[in-house]
């Protein structure tokens, strides 16, 4: 891994997000799913099963049966002709995804895989190939493909409920989210630097919808920086995590938008302790960092995370 390149990675995030808009609007790769699918089983680790575990709650709260398991499970759901498989891995060679995916090929279980690589074990598994069009990613960590990832799952959510939602609109429209963000990073980036910069490392929080996001951050502070970090749901901060701010300098990057978010600021009051927020004013938060179209959920999720990976760049970089 290389923070130079990683940082480069980041900066070309809008210009992928524009070529993949275009080639899903030129192209739907899920009009090729089969009928008849009743159940969707995402498989992947990491920053794939991040994603895919917001996309599986979606997809619940849209009445179809969706779960997300980390591909190292020992089993999970049974195959089965109406059960759609969806490893994910940008590699397409992650040992753990291609181990679950062994139990399935050959099988009754229709594979949809999404990948960044094509010419990989994975896609040959698969009966269906998704590619990410993110590009290659230099720097060794999974970033443009983490959002494309979310962008790609929000497209199948539309092909399976049915639901007409133009998703390459919003693919640029998080590109003008990114760009944003990048183009004033000298006006935000020092002050979150600041914020984010203690000795016990930094704690990401999101709602249930969004919960990539903080899970996603967190990896960025460990993977490139090598700091302390973890992600934890904003409801279920009050119920773990709470303690933790009566004896650590507590450093938080809040993603607002729980109807929960008001709890735990309350804690954050009475301790004193020190918390970012990203994409809205949250009463008591030492600062915010907005973007533009940060008031739509679904920019939220494709384009947040771009904060942390930044901070995380500049750490790792030692700048």
């Amino acid at each position: 891994m290389n923070p130079e390149l990683y940082l480069s990675d980041l900066r070309a995030k809008p210009e992928a997000l524009r070529r993949l808009a275009a080639a899903l609007a030129e192209d739907d790769p899920f009009r090729a799913l089969p009928e008849g699918i009743t159940r969707v089983l995402f498989l992947g680790m990491g920053s794939s099963r991040y994603a895919a575990g917001v996309a599986a709650l979606r997809l619940r709260a849209a009445g179809v049966d969706a779960h997300a398991d980390y591909a190292s499970a020992a089993a999970t759901y049974p195959a089965r002709p109406d059960t759609l498989v969806v490893p994910i891995s940008a590699t397409g060679a992650s040992g753990e995804t291609l181990d679950a995916v062994a139990r399935y090929a050959g099988g009754p279980s229709p594979v949809a895989a999404l990948t960044n690589t094509t010419a990989s074990p994975l896609a040959e598994a698969a009966d269906l190939v998704i590619p990410m069009h993110a590009g290659e990613e230099r720097g060794g960590v999974a970033c443009r493909t983490f959002q494309h990832t979310l962008a790609l799952l929000l497209l199948m959510e539309a092909a399976l409920t049915g639901r007409d939602r133009d998703v390459p609109a919003l693919v640029r429209r998080a590109a003008e989210a990114t760009s944003d963000l990048l183009e004033r990073a000298d006006a935000w980036l020092p002050r979150a630097l600041e914020l984010l910069d203690g000795p016990h490392g930094v704690y990401t929080v999101a709602p249930a919808e969004r919960l990539s996001s903080a899970e996603q951050s967190a990896l960025m502070f460990r993977e490139g920086p090598r700091r302390p970090a973890d992600a934890c749901e904003t409801g279920d901060w009050s119920h773990v995590d709470v303690y933790l701010t009566k004896t650590l300098d507590y450093r938080a990057l809040l993603y607002p938008g729980s109807r929960y978010d008001d709890q735990a600021m309350d804690w954050v009051r009475r301790r004193g302790s020190t918390v970012l927020t990203v994409g809205a004013e949250v009463k008591d938060a030492a600062a915010a960092v907005r973007y533009r179209h940060d008031d739509d959920p679904d920019v939220a999720l494709l384009t947040e995370t771009l904060v942390a990976e930044l901070v995380a760049a500049h750490w790792w970089s030692g700048r």
